[in-house]
């Protein structure tokens, strides 16, 4: 028996074997719905800044 056998016997895989442990995602999950928030954030500004400006400049007036 090689060292690595008696290590392998001495430690049996489980849940606190750290390859078989499952991957947090929690940071990446947050950091799209951060960008998605931005996104939001931005097309929304910038349609309420058009609607002004064009209010602003009688684009909206009703022609007679």
């Amino acid at each position: 028996m090689t060292i690595d056998d008696d290590r392998a016997d001495a430690e049996p895989p489980g849940p606190e074997s750290p390859a078989e442990q499952p991957v947090s995602r929690r940071g990446p999950a947050w950091l799209v719905l951060g960008v998605v928030a931005a996104a939001l954030l931005v097309c929304c500004c910038s349609a309420l800044v058009g609607l002004a400006i064009s209010w602003s400049t009688g684009l909206f007036d009703a022609r007679t």
